[in-house]
């Protein structure tokens, strides 16, 4: 399929490895030219290069950390100020217990997972919508929908993400500018590596063992792809999502039985 947005212009972030990456192959592969953003500069431009050759699309490495002010105002300047796709996306806080959060802590949680993307659509989307065309995706995480106790501090950021979403998305629709969230589930990265090290460690069971057991939660019996992941992506940053306003769409092998 056509997703008709070879030749725009898109940032996404995080887009090294893991989710991010796979949201860049697949809109490099639609032919869209890519500014990616993360915060360790070789793997990034190994990222960046390669993805330029495999698709032949012009790929801007700006390393920066996305979630202070001086990031967003480096990767903005790659990007001329403008874009006609925007990709959020940040690293989840840690997992823990509630009895030991800080107010700190939230506020970093806050800082990386909610006004980081308010901030750069703040600063996108007025332009979209003079140019009549926009395109979204914030990657938020599957507990927005089902909340995971231990990721306390990514359900409190990412919910207030989406009620902001939720608004304004419908604010921006007339213009052209559509915006979505995609929830993610368990997927094949470092993320995942992560919470699996963290439960091995806690139970006294190995790494395999504690990814065997997620494993078996999910309907798919396996942990979801990056490429899953970013065709998804893509296609919400495409011509024909246009009628796709202010959705939480999940990504999780079914593993959250919600019905509605």
């Amino acid at each position: 399929m056509d997703l008709g947005i070879r030749g725009k212009k898109g940032l996404v972030c995080a887009a090294s490895k893991g989710l991010g990456r796979g949201c860049a192959e697949a809109l490099a592969e639609a032919g869209v030219d890519l500014v990616i953003n993360a915060r360790g500069a070789e793997a990034l431009q190994a990222t960046a290069s390669e993805i330029a050759a495999k698709h032949g699309v012009s790929v801007t490495p700006v390393a920066a950390d996305i979630t202070t002010e001086d990031g967003r105002a480096a990767v903005l300047e790659a990007l001329g100020g403008q874009a006609d796709i925007l990709v959020n996306n940040a690293g989840g806080p840690p997992p823990g217990s509630w009895t030991d959060w800080s107010r700190e802590d939230f506020i970093k949680a806050i800082d990386a997972n909610m006004l980081t993307a308010i901030a750069l659509m703040q600063a996108l989307v007025p332009g979209m919508m003079e140019r009549g065309w926009g395109r979204v995706v914030n990657i938020t995480s599957q507990s927005v929908r089902a909340p995971i106790a231990v990721l306390g501090l990514s359900n409190t950021a990412r919910a207030g993400l989406t009620g902001f979403v939720a608004g304004m998305s419908r604010q921006v629709a007339p213009h052209g500018v559509v915006v979505n969230n995609l929830l993610p589930g368990i997927h094949a990265t470092d993320r995942a590596d992560s919470l699996d090290a963290g439960v091995a460690k806690a139970e006294g069971i190995g790494v395999d063992e504690a990814r065997r057991r997620r494993e078996a939660t999910i309907p798919t019996r396996s942990y979801g792809l990056p490429e899953d992941f970013g065709a998804t992506c893509a296609f919400l940053c495409s011509q024909h999502a246009r009628f796709i306003v202010g959705q939480n769409i999940l990504l999780d092998g079914g593993a959250s039985n919600i019905s509605i």
